[in-house]
């Protein structure tokens, strides 16, 4: 039996164990000498104390030598669950880099992979429909300590371009809180994953013996809308001043679930309204380079669903705030969809898409209005957004149309991964001798076209949503209207240097802490006009600095 003595040794190398196992507090070969005697961490480590700029050095020589992208994507979660202050470091180093690596495209790969590459939970909090007695108990343990300012929640029925992965989508929450922290600030301890499991209709995923996540099909309906009210009260009540951020929920419910909260809780859906957001920023830009008016514009969504309508509506609404009537506004947009055109008389529409159907009777042949190219040569569009996860859909044909009417077309294939994009930014400059200003969904190289190198926007929500997000928790909003959402966009849309021949239509991922800040301000000033703020904020700018987490390096 352990005497006195050695039972107190041994809760000793307990506690230094469990710092060392806390990837908040764990700070590895970094910590100083007197850390380590006083959080007794002596023979714990080897003896040499290193610089945090000596750990991301050998860090990133390590993920140099992984051969793929999702081995680096592997490597850097190794880091990221053992030690935060060094992940969010070398993030921060590299954010140009890692973006594609740590979020999209490469996360859609690993949540394809999630069930047979797990490992471990990566502090993520998941809730069974199966459960639900269990949500306020979880979301306890799963918060233990910690003050939770940000939870991204994700039932995984339409991740990205790649459909319904159930439990497999947590990665995207995790991803995305990633994001949040490198680009705004947002301190990774107050931040909570959470994965609402209500099954699956992935069947390769129902017959996969690895699959970790429920094995029946979807649970739709009252019980579903009952699973989800039930998490967003508990998680309101446990958590104060909580900004809820809605991930990749499918059409049928993303906007129900929006509209249903967005006025009682801080609600942001990124499908939704980032997408909105980021597409209305690039828009922006590319109206200061070819100084044209918004509302001289023609919109074309190509792709209907969640995403395609919901960046419709953002666009509507900017139209409206120029002087527009809606009636007026809504003569401005077209939405094409897999059969066409859509059409007022179609008894399918969603909710979200029956405002911007057409009648039949404004076309001299709506019948014949059931692909891409023949809208185009309907109705000489100037903006063409694509949502549709339609490879090649933006064919040389449909790019030559539009352009032969659209001195300056604004062209935004916006489906990811990269294998899903409408077209190449490549092949939209040159269709359109180098006329056209683009923006992509995935990342993009320079284009060099004739004498001019182009630079490609990379209309990512990523761009957007940190500093969103960091605005509205500084600011304490009680909740995220269409005004802080405009001003977010605009303040993004007004970095474009559009004096140079070529700019992109968006600021560079590489600039991504710098403008996020940028955009906090412009959300967090909002709310402070508005009166929306839960506590009195007498200097934005203060209130954004004391909320940004400074880590000890």
């Amino acid at each position: 039996m352990y005497d006195e003595h050695n039972l107190k040794k041994e809760a000793l190398i307990m506690n230094g164990l469990n710092i060392l196992n806390d990837p908040y507090q764990n700070k590895g070969t970094a910590f100083t000498k007197a850390e380590r005697a006083s959080l007794n961490l002596n023979g714990l480590l080897p003896p040499v104390v290193q610089s945090i700029s000596q750990q991301t050095q050998q860090v990133y020589a390590q993920y140099q030598t992984k051969p793929t992208a999702l081995a680096k994507r592997q490597f850097l979660m190794t880091i990221f669950n053992e030690n935060r202050t060094l992940f969010f470091k070398l993030f921060s180093q590299h954010v140009a880099e890692f973006m594609p690596i740590v979020y999209d495209p490469t996360i859609a790969e690993s949540i394809e992979n999630y069930s047979r590459l797990f490992v471990q939970p990566q502090g993520a909090a998941f809730l069974s429909i199966d459960d639900p007695q269990d949500i306020e108990t979880t979301l306890r343990q799963a918060a233990g300590e910690r003050r939770i300012r940000l939870i991204v929640v994700t039932d995984a029925e339409e991740i990205l371009g790649i459909g319904d992965w159930g439990t497999n989508g947590v990665d995207i929450a995790v991803g995305k809180l990633m994001v949040y922290t490198a680009a705004a600030g947002i301190n990774p301890s107050e931040v909570l994953p959470v994965a609402l499991d209500v099954g699956t209709d992935n069947q390769a995923l129902l017959d996969d013996p690895l699959y970790l996540g429920n094995r029946h099909a979807r649970i739709k309906g009252d019980a579903y809308h009952q699973f989800v009210d039930q998490f967003v009260t508990t998680a309101n009540q446990l958590f104060d001043n909580l900004y809820l951020h809605f991930e990749d929920f499918g059409r049928d419910n993303a906007a129900v679930l929006l509209n249903q909260y967005k006025d009682q809780y801080t609600i942001f859906n990124d499908d939704i309204q980032g997408t909105g957001i980021i597409t209305l920023a690039g828009i922006l830009g590319a109206l200061n380079i070819s100084k044209q008016q918004l509302t001289d514009q023609i919109y074309l969504c190509f792709g209907a669903g969640t995403a395609g309508a919901g960046i419709a509506a953002q666009i509507c609404a900017e139209f409206m705030r120029h002087g527009l009537s809606e009636a007026e506004a809504k003569q401005h947009f077209y939405m094409v969809d897999k059969q066409g055109l859509l059409f007022d008389d179609d008894p399918t529409l969603t909710p979200e898409q029956r405002p911007f159907a057409r009648a039949r009777s404004e076309f001299d042949h709506p019948d014949e209005l059931t692909n891409l190219l023949a809208v185009v040569k309907a109705v000489h569009p100037t903006i063409m957004v694509g949502t549709s996860t339609q490879p090649g859909t933006f064919t040389q044909a449909v790019v030559t149309e539009m352009a032969a009417h659209a001195e300056r077309p604004i062209i935004f294939p916006l489906s990811n991964p990269t294998k899903l994009a409408e077209a190449k930014a490549s092949d939209l400059i040159k269709w359109s001798d180098g006329r056209a200003l683009v923006a992509t969904g995935v990342p993009s190289p320079d284009v060099t076209y004739g004498s001019i190198t182009y630079h490609i926007g990379q209309a990512n929500n990523a761009l957007v949503y940190p500093g969103l997000g960091l605005g509205v928790i500084a600011s304490t909003a009680k909740v995220l209207n269409d005004q802080m959402i405009s001003a977010a966009a605009h303040s993004l849309g007004g970095i474009v240097d559009a004096s140079e021949a070529g700019a992109a239509v968006l600021p560079p991922v590489s600039k991504l802490n710098d403008f996020s800040t940028t955009v906090a301000t412009a959300v967090a000033q909002s709310a402070v006009v508005q009166q929306l703020t839960r506590t009195k904020i007498d200097d934005v700018d203060a209130a954004i600095i004391q909320t940004k987490w400074t880590p000890e390096y």
